[in-house]
């Protein structure tokens, strides 16, 4: 996002709050929304993905209050919630308010002092798209608690946080992916992060190519998708797996050639779900090895053994991101294309060459419009950095 933008961005938050709250906001927080290459659903099974945080981002303004209450008005929806700190426990709060309540619980729990604060919350992350809308919002949450309570930005803990909002207050039995790259992103740089023990090494995208989505506008709530089943699924593989591989705790720890070896330990549904894990890890580290080489061929051509795996063996598809997929591998310049995110609705991703971005963008619109009967939204997005907290000059500093 350009400055100009930011700056616009901030004016117009900073009124807002004025206007809701009657004070002024003493901190603006950005939060990015990401993208990811490539490794689907290997997060939770401890292994490697390649994402890259996007000039998409959930927004907060906010200042300290007096008492223990985060008073949060969020503009997408229009509406209000009052949260009591001392007051909070999964199953209470329902909707949007509970990513804020349950960042503000599990960062309490973590030994972080939290206090009052008043928020105001805005973003341009497209919501159920696979963009990681929620990741945003709850790292810029817990980013401004903790600035507004002066406790130090503590990057890993703010994902676990968000990740433990995931499984406890939305009832998604998540990985650490999308906090995590929200967190850490880092400009122009893809992020290959291993998911067991947290580590990230910066790839470089080149700068003549571009990384364009596409939202099919089929929304999918994680928790009602199969997402929480195809989790199951990949445990259920590795307690089956254990009889032959006792020292395994994950799919991580399987390879290529034993998954082939004891095939016949698994059920034929099961099986399937755990080859798609286990070449999808395979596939996000030769993915790395060709970005850091400058080989988008070679990138290009792994993103679309992945999208087939992700179809065949995951099932996680729908017609419409077929479409799109079909459509961008009929545009010359296009290196690769793929579904992208949780699955059974969202965004498709495209590496595309920067002089074919326009004639991928029409010809990606129109094939899809004949086809399902509308427009998808396509926009070209730039790697940005993670998680920043800014001081707002003319606030009484609390």
């Amino acid at each position: 996002m350009a400055m100009s933008e930011v700056d616009d961005r901030r004016v117009q938050m900073v009124r807002r709050f004025n206007q809701i709250f009657e004070a002024t906001p003493t901190r603006l927080t950005r939060a990015p929304g990401r993208v990811n290459l490539i490794g689907e659903h290997t997060d939770y099974n401890e292994g490697f993905v390649l994402p890259a945080a996007i000039d998409r981002a959930a927004w907060i303004v906010a200042r300290l209050r007096d008492d223990r209450q985060l008073r949060v008005h969020a503009i997408h929806y229009d509406a209000s919630a009052e949260l009591n700190l001392d007051q909070l426990q999964p199953g209470q709060v329902h909707g949007w308010p509970a990513y804020i309540a349950g960042m503000a619980d599990y960062l309490q729990q973590a030994g972080h002092a939290l206090r009052g604060a008043d928020l105001l919350i805005d973003g341009d992350v497209p919501e159920g798209a696979g963009l990681s809308s929620s990741a945003a919002l709850e790292v810029a949450t817990g980013a401004t608690l903790l600035s507004l309570a002066g406790i130090e930005l503590d990057r890993i803990g703010l994902a676990q946080a968000g990740q433990q909002t995931e499984h406890n207050y939305i009832h998604v039995n998540s990985g650490i992916m999308d906090q995590l790259i929200s967190a850490v992103g880092k400009q122009h740089h893809a992020l290959l992060i291993d998911c067991r023990d947290y580590s990230a090494q910066p790839i470089p995208l080149r700068p003549d190519a571009q990384l364009v989505v596409c939202n099919s506008k089929v929304s999918r709530e994680l928790a009602g998708s199969g997402y929480n089943t195809r989790r199951a699924e990949c445990d259920e593989a590795v307690q089956l797996l254990q009889a032959v591989l006792p020292a395994i705790k994950t799919l991580r720890d399987v390879s290529p050639e034993q998954l082939a070896q004891h095939a016949d330990l698994l059920p034929p549904v099961i099986l399937k779900r755990a080859r798609h894990v286990v070449s999808e890890n395979a596939r996000v580290l030769a993915s790395a090895a060709a970005l850091r080489g400058g080989d988008l061929v070679r990138f290009g051509a792994l993103m679309n053994e992945a999208h087939r795996s992700y179809r065949d063996d995951f099932e996680a598809s729908v017609p419409p991101i077929e479409v799109l997929v079909s459509a961008a591998l009929s545009v010359g310049g296009v290196y690769g294309s793929r579904l992208t995110g949780g699955g059974w609705g969202g965004c498709t991703v495209s590496l595309v060459d920067g002089g074919a971005v326009e004639r991928f963008s029409s010809t990606v619109a129109t094939m899809f419009e004949h086809e399902i009967g509308y427009t998808p939204d396509i926009y070209a997005c730039v790697a940005s950095e993670g998680v920043s907290v800014t001081p707002l000059e003319g606030g009484t500093g609390r």
